[in-house]
């Protein structure tokens, strides 16, 4: 099935014409296959097909926003009349601000990669694949995960006349090892490219953090410098890049609600940019959803907040610009890039006298998000440092510390770069290992 883009510029007029001040249409298809590994095999191949198409539609400053998926496009008309009806039993929007006129777009070279469209026929052999390169590792009992990989197109029309369309392969894959009596090991890969390379390398990681980890020893909490892996400083840095959109200023939901642009907020070793324009990122996109053309920005920059992420409602709240990360309500990320320090792993851990090095966490929850108040559980392999060495494995933790310590307690940053997206991270990020000093930890107790 491909998007009638008539179909689309047409709805979009229609619309229009019933009396809406702004109207956006979005639709997108989005072929997707996934393998599922259960007990080191293939258990489940799942393929599904999904036709979603986004309205944006404003009427006297008052805003609807409502998500379908049709079994046909004509579908789309039905709930319109009600919702002209309701338009006049709402208030208007404190945030209204019209959808910008239409920007030059520039695009780049397709992101539709072949191996990815051929790699979808074998996906289960793809899978067998890493299987067998985890259990080169003599050692390790099974393994469980999943690969999945997507072919999607977008087209965009608005009422201001943009008419855009975009496509794009993309795949997500994460395993888990597990080695007796208790070692387990994790890793991911994301990528708009089909890399064997790079899944073999996950593979490899994931079984060899499960047969480090075994019999694991207790700890007591307290304070420690902590390495942070590229999927656990993933999964914090996504709660700390949606805090510098503007809508989470402007809702309270922010530790950034005291700053300004050009504020020190985080270590000087800290860099993170929002990279729509990254090829190898799944968010790769040339537009955002109020047809402006996107571009690659910081957001910390030597750990100074360079920009806070807007559309064309935020930035009219605030006094400031778009920077293309229109969310038609609340502008978001759409890749997360850190910049490499210069340094490695190893020279990490020999800069450590007491320490901890984690590899996976989850269950992350805010308690106070103005003041960045937080824990999260450290899951798989955890390994205790003693005088820059790794002494042993140890048991499950939890960090339970503020968001602020963590961006200005950042003294190293790894030269490695890791692609990750599993579902502790959903925003493509490129992330390398950082050490941090002082972080506070305490019992995990289940």
């Amino acid at each position: 099935m491909k998007i009638d883009v008539d179909f689309i510029a047409k709805l979009v007029n229609e619309l229009s014409k019933k009396g809406f001040d702004d109207v956006a249409v979005k639709a997108m298809i989005t072929d997707t296959i996934m393998s599922k590994i259960a007990n080191s095999e293939v258990s489940v191949v799942q393929n599904w097909k999904r036709v979603g198409v986004d309205l944006y539609l404003a009427k006297e400053k008052r805003i609807f926003v409502l998500r379908f998926e049709p079994k046909s496009l004509e579908e789309l008309y039905k709930p319109v009349e009600t919702l002209l009806t309701l338009s006049r039993k709402i208030e208007e929007s404190s945030i209204y601000a019209p959808l910008p006129e239409p920007t030059k777009i520039t695009y780049s070279e397709e992101v539709f990669d072949k191996g990815i469209h051929d790699g979808m026929d074998n996906i289960g052999k793809l899978a067998e694949m890493f299987i067998e390169v985890a259990h080169r590792e003599k050692k390790i009992d099974s393994v469980a995960g999943m690969l999945q990989m997507s072919e999607t197109e977008t087209v965009l029309a608005t009422s201001k006349g943009a008419l855009l369309e975009e496509r794009k392969t993309f795949l997500q894959s994460y395993l888990r090892a597990f080695a007796e009596p208790d070692g387990s090991g994790q890793w991911c890969f994301t990528s708009t490219f089909l890399d064997t390379k790079e899944l073999e390398t996950m593979a490899f990681i994931a079984s060899r953090y499960a047969v480090e980890s075994r019999n694991r020893s207790v700890i007591e909490p307290g304070v420690y410098d902590v390495i942070l892996s590229p999927m656990v400083f993933g999964n914090l840095l996504e709660y700390i890049v949606s805090m510098a959109s503007a809508y989470s200023v402007v809702m309270g939901w922010s530790m950034f609600m005291k700053n300004k642009p050009g504020d020190k907020v985080a270590s000087e070793h800290l860099t993170v940019l929002d990279e729509p324009r990254n090829r190898e990122l799944p968010n790769y996109r040339s537009f955002d959803d109020e047809a402006l053309e996107t571009f690659n920005k910081p957001i910390i920059e030597n750990g100074i907040l360079k920009t806070f992420l807007h559309n064309t409602k935020t930035a009219r709240l605030l006094g400031a610009s778009s920077t293309a990360n229109a969310g038609w309500i609340s502008p978001e990320p759409w890749n997360i890039v850190v910049r490499p320090g210069n340094t490695t792993l190893d020279e990490m851990i020999s800069e450590i006298r007491r320490g901890i090095l984690i590899t996976n966490n989850w269950y992350t929850r805010l308690q106070n998000y103005v003041e960045g108040l937080f824990s999260t559980v450290a899951r798989d392999a955890i390994f205790y440092i003693e005088n820059g060495r790794i002494v042993k494995p140890v048991t499950k933790i939890r960090i339970a510390d503020k968001l602020p310590n963590i961006l200005n307690n950042i003294e190293m940053m790894e030269k490695e770069l890791y692609k990750i997206q599993w579902w502790e991270v959903s925003t493509p990020s490129k992330i390398p290992f950082v050490l941090i000093r002082n972080i506070n930890t305490s019992k995990h107790m289940i």
